[in-house]
């Protein structure tokens, strides 16, 4: 989604050759990976490595993958965006660092950032904590926005083709392993975005490319001049508009993955948010203060959802937030959710929810639930639902 206005800031100045940059990450990287916290070199090694870190109970975790298109990826990935605002104040970049690397420990592959969000800082900063494992894991970006003090929108071929280059120095790379378009401009026929990114992909600055909030008949359009591995869209058992519009009906029949933000309801759905005085979100720091989802009012109606989810959860030995993970994952094998957290002991827990199986008939009751409970208040503000695709 997309950040508010927010003052910009210049990237770090970096090797801008592929030489230059591929021998930048091998010396700035590791040192990085060491300044931020203690990781031993073990745990960094191999993917088998980090598929074999221990849950808090003691049990191996076993990530399986699935696929986005072409891109193999962890069956859960991870959100990067509130680490560096929008959700909340940025945190301190060396927990930031702390939780992605943790994350990657647990098994995850996949992590999705954006130019927006910060903006550029949240791209440094993954950038940084994954450049010890830049090749063993898949990075998402996302180009878009203008950038300019407001939330209008740029797609034009030239100004990808800037952003990009921009974007692979933050993040410590020569390739980003999927591209998506932000938002869709209509002022850019897609097939000129499409055009672009099919020539950045044989240029090998791209690797796979997505689209984000678009339409079915847009994806249609795109897919027909480059194939889109992956659409990124809000989807969760609070926001279902995915099933009504077509979307995860094109996405089945061209074999294009599906990438659920806000799986969690943009934190609703984790049962985390109170209702007293002290939860008023602040207007300059976190986007949710303007969806009419998040008054104190709507929120309150919605509870209802979270206490079956409570007393659901309880019969499962689960958390309200990891029966959200595990319904989006058992609704198709190509949906990978990107949970984000700025909190360790919340991205541990969420994580935990590949452990937990919902069988045929759990999932018959929690839409029989669901088909009883209404879902108030819509999930962004005017303005941001104005760029939301439709045909």
């Amino acid at each position: 989604m997309s950040a508010q206005a927010i003052n910009s800031r210049e990237a770090a100045e970096e090797p801008t050759s592929t030489s230059d940059r591929r021998g930048f990450l091998k010396a700035a990287g590791l040192a990085a990976a060491g300044a931020a916290l203690p990781v031993g070199a073990a745990s960094w090694a191999s993917p088998a490595a980090a598929q074999s870190a221990q849950r808090s109970d003691g049990q191996p975790y076993t990530m399986k993958t699935r696929k986005l298109g072409g891109l193999e990826v962890s069956e859960l990935g991870f959100g990067c965006m509130s680490i560096s605002g929008n959700y909340g104040p940025p945190a301190d970049r060396a927990q930031g660092i702390r939780v992605i690397r943790d994350a990657y420990e647990r098994g995850v592959t996949f992590f999705d950032t954006a130019e927006v969000y910060g903006p550029y800082t949240n791209e440094e900063l993954v950038g940084e904590a994954l450049a010890p494992v830049r090749d063993k894991v898949a990075i998402a970006t996302k180009f878009g926005f203008a950038i300019d003090g407001t939330i209008g929108l740029d797609s034009r071929p030239a100004r990808i083709r800037k952003v990009v280059e921009e974007s692979l120095k933050r993040l410590r790379t020569d390739r980003i392993d999927l591209y998506y378009q932000h938002r869709v401009d209509l002022t850019v026929p897609i097939e000129d975005v499409a055009g672009t990114i099919k020539d950045l992909i044989k240029e090998g600055k791209v690797l796979h490319f997505g689209l984000s909030e678009a339409s079915a008949r847009t994806i249609r359009r795109a897919h027909a001049v480059q194939p889109v591995a992956a659409i990124q869209t809000e989807y969760s058992l609070m926001e279902r508009s995915p099933e009504r519009n077509g979307v995860l009906q094109v996405c089945d029949e061209l074999g294009i993955g599906f990438v659920p933000w806000g799986p969690l309801g943009q934190g609703f759905l984790a049962g985390r948010l109170a209702l007293n005085a002290q939860s008023a979100f602040d207007p300059k720091a976190d986007l949710r203060a303007g969806f009419p989802r998040f008054s104190r009012a709507v929120m309150k109606a919605n509870q209802p959802i979270l206490e079956f989810l409570k007393a659901f959860g309880q019969k499962k030995g689960a958390t309200p937030g990891q029966i959200a993970l595990a319904w989006l994952m058992a609704q198709k094998p190509w949906i990978v959710p990107i949970p984000g957290t700025r909190n360790l002991d919340h991205s541990r827990e969420n994580l935990n929810a590949i452990h937990l199986h919902l069988t045929p008939e759990d999932l018959r009751e929690i839409e029989a639930a669901f088909s009883r409970l209404k879902v108030h208040g819509g999930r962004m503000n005017a303005t941001q639902m104005s760029q939301i695709g439709k045909d």
